[in-house]
């Protein structure tokens, strides 16, 4: 049984099924995602490889990145062949990765469009599992002086203080502001509570001279526009 177990291992395999040799060999843009994660693993369990069990946990999550990256470590606990050490790598492998991206957003700091606002949020609540409420506040030239947490709640809403936005809005001295949060459910159908909420910062917003640009809903690796859409 010892045999068979190491046979299994990476550095038993044959030359060109060996992913860290190929990723020297040929860069990492070379490897699959499953070749990827079965370097972090870097041994399967006595029945399968490292590879075929990372394309189990892919399969899993319907061969979506991002999906294993919301993987808690007992969850990826549930599969045969990952113990704690395993998870562990590769929950802090995907969060190293969602970090990388968020370094990239600092360098936007005007807002163009709909896309450059996404750009800018969804590595702060496009991957969550409960919903959060943001705030991007911008100047007349449409740079972006801050942007803030403005709530944060259970998977089925958030609550928003429109005294809060505005006041903060003032402060900031903020002529333009885009409403964000996320919809970690998947769908992109604004709900009549969006829509209320967005009316009502609007109407309060525009008593002060401040403008709501847009709303906007994201959700895995797409989002909603209300000003795109016509129903800001």
């Amino acid at each position: 049984m010892q045999e068979k177990l190491a046979s299994f291992s990476i550095k038993n395999w044959a030359d060109d099924d060996r992913p860290r040799e190929k990723l020297v060999q040929k860069g990492s843009f070379a490897l699959s995602d499953a070749e990827l994660i079965a370097i972090l693993i870097g041994s399967g369990s006595k029945d399968e490889s490292a590879v075929e069990l990372s394309k189990r946990i892919l399969a899993s999550v319907d061969h979506n990145l991002n999906e294993v990256g919301k993987l808690s470590v007992n969850q990826l606990m549930r599969f045969k062949g990952i113990g704690e050490a395993k998870a562990v790598t590769i929950a802090a492998a995907l969060e190293i990765g969602r970090r990388r991206r968020g370094e990239d957003t600092k360098k936007i700091t005007k807002i163009a469009s709909s896309h450059d606002a996404f750009e800018l949020l969804y590595p702060l609540i496009g991957e969550l599992q409960h919903e959060e409420f943001w705030i991007v506040y911008l100047n007349n030239s449409n740079k972006v002086i801050h942007k803030s947490q403005l709530s944060k709640g259970g998977i089925t809403g958030t609550l928003v203080d429109v005294r809060l936005v505005l006041k903060q809005a003032l402060e900031l001295g903020s002529v333009g502001i885009i409403l964000a949060h996320n919809h970690p459910s998947g769908t992109l159908m604004p709900s009549n509570a969006d829509k209320q909420i967005t009316q009502k910062l609007k109407i309060a917003s525009d008593a002060l001279d401040i403008k709501v640009l847009d709303h906007l809903i994201i959700a895995q690796h797409e989002y909603l526009s209300f000003a795109d859409q016509g129903i800001l």
